[in-house]
């Protein structure tokens, strides 16, 4: 592969997203194995993380209970995150691919306060972009047409890194792009084991395996 630009997704590929999970346990009033066992339910039958908030609290409106957990807990991180949530590897790794000659781009599917998040953190890249600041969400293709303007690249020169096969691998693919699928996190997990995951230029285990590889 000639890669010139790798390009991340966020959550379960930089975010370890356990402690937002359990923040919105406790805000729905469940442990958080029992949230995280629906998520996992959600993950192995193509469902949503929405249908695992409704199977915990049947006719739960989700922007009422953000829009009330901010005003219980204005000052609180709530279902947001910080530095304190990116894996370990992160840093290094990006910026040993940075170093390696790779422009280092972070795209993924984020509200509108994720941006500031991120760009706080001064974590090595080449620009941050969010799916709420280009107006739409992967598996869209136009999602990825984004990804292709930003970078300026040909397709099969950027590798399109995620944990999952229908959000991250299948479409990036179906753009022209590289692609690899990061085994992490529930759905990166259960995603490797599928058929379809093959598809994928690479499956790895984490960033720093990533970062190597290329090299």
């Amino acid at each position: 592969m000639t890669i010139r630009s790798v390009v991340l997704d966020v959550g379960e590929t930089l975010i370890d997203e356990t402690r937002i999970w359990t923040r919105w346990a406790i805000r729905l009033g469940v442990t958080p194995m029992t949230l995280m066992g629906a998520l996992g339910a959600m993950a192995a039958t193509n469902g949503s993380y929405r249908a695992a908030f409704e199977l915990v609290r049947p006719g739960i409106d989700l922007s009422a209970e953000l829009a009330a957990w901010e005003k219980d807990d204005p000052d609180g991180l709530r279902e947001n995150f910080d530095a304190g949530d990116l894996y370990p590897d992160v840093r290094s790794s990006l910026a040993a691919m940075r170093d390696a000659g790779y422009q280092v781009v972070i795209a993924g599917n984020q509200p509108v306060q994720a941006y500031d998040q991120l760009v706080v953190m001064d974590l090595p890249h080449d620009g941050i972009y969010t799916s709420a600041g280009w107006g739409v969400s992967k598996p869209d293709p136009a999602f990825f047409g984004k990804v292709l303007a930003v970078t300026g690249h040909a397709p099969e020169e950027i590798l399109y890194v995620g944990d999952r096969v229908d959000n991250d691998v299948l479409p990036a693919l179906a753009a022209g792009m590289k692609t690899a699928l990061l085994r992490r996190g529930p759905w990166g997990y259960l995603h490797a084991r599928r058929d379809d995951a093959a598809k994928a230029d690479m499956i790895v285990d984490s960033l720093t395996e990533l970062a190597e590889r290329l090299r």
